[in-house]
């Protein structure tokens, strides 16, 4: 794995520049006018191509998209190769749609032999993010595996310091999610990590569907994570049963998504709301991806006119 290039890293410089003085400026609570990109994760497409997948969100109206980079889908930078990519960055340029993040599936907790092969993978794909958009390069988000957090925390401090040092050396952030039933799975402890890294190319991915129905409200959640923030992914749950089902965004009802979109921007959000569709909606007989998207985008879109916030 060969790191970025001079010419790579010089391109990129000032664009990072930009972004991480907007990450400043969310921490310091200084945004100014509303702006925010809707947006698709394509881990709701694992079996589309991906130039298919992107002609088909641009079409659907989103301003941007999430790449997913796990193995089975098309994406992973191992099948990728140059032609490959070269074929997906022009087609981000044509549907002019903006490469805001790309997911993986990365585990936190581990030795230093299992977390090297994890480090590798982290460079891999911040090399991808920068070959398909050199100067605007997306960042990569996951979540940090299973386990206990009390026992695993510190160990899980310590191999976070070495994946800043891969964003660092990268230029790409890398953004945590805590997720329902992880080993962060809680707000306050996706920020404890943080803030014992303290560096700005490690921030976390909100996603209030991981603590819904866990007496963790929107507003204490969005109080605690925005400051840290630099992605929002967005999608239902619904109980059933005394167990939590992931939906598409919007489908449960449960969620005011003007309020959401709001609060966001008032505590200083300025960034992409991706679309997610779980697993356990793809997994689903008769699954379309793009009925999915659809659904997804009129789901949201209203949200934001009624919200008098701005998308491009």
């Amino acid at each position: 794995m060969n790191s970025l290039t001079r010419r790579q890293f010089l391109s990129t410089a000032s664009a990072t520049t930009i972004s991480l003085a907007g990450i400043h400026g969310l921490q310091a609570g200084k945004s100014a006018r509303p702006h925010l990109t809707l947006g698709f994760s394509l881990y709701g497409m694992p079996h589309l191509k991906t130039e298919q997948a992107l002609q088909a969100v641009a079409e659907i109206g989103y301003d941007s998209v999430e790449l997913c980079l796990m193995d089975a889908w098309d994406a992973t930078p191992l099948k990728l190769n140059a032609q490959r990519r070269k074929h997906v960055s022009n087609k981000l340029n044509e549907t002019e749609l903006k490469l805001t993040s790309l997911m993986e599936h990365c585990s936190l907790p581990g030795s230093k032999a299992s977390q090297k092969k994890v480090l590798d993978r982290l460079k891999r794909a911040a090399e991808l993010g920068h070959a398909l958009k050199p100067m605007q390069p997306p960042l990569i988000e996951t979540t940090a595996g299973s386990g206990k957090w009390n026992q695993l925390k510190n160990e899980m401090r310590d191999n976070l310091g070495a994946w800043a040092k891969v964003a660092e050396s990268t230029k790409t952030v890398i953004a945590i999610k805590p997720h329902r039933g992880g080993v962060v799975d809680r707000p306050e402890q996706g920020v404890w990590l943080v803030q014992q890294i303290d560096s700005p190319w490690i921030r976390l991915n909100y996603d209030y569907s991981h603590f819904t129905h866990r007496n963790i409200s929107l507003e204490d959640s969005m109080r605690t994570m925005m400051p840290f923030t630099s992605l929002i992914q967005v999608k239902d749950t619904v109980q059933k049963d005394k167990k939590v089902h992931f939906v598409l965004p919007g489908e449960s009802g449960d969620i005011n998504y003007v309020q959401f979109l709001k609060q966001a921007v008032q505590a200083g959000y300025q960034g992409d709301i991706c679309c997610e569709v779980s697993s356990m909606v793809f997994k689903q007989k008769g699954y379309n991806p793009i009925a999915a998207a659809k659904t997804c985008y009129q789901n949201l879109a209203p949200a934001f006119k009624q919200a008098g916030i701005s998308r491009g």
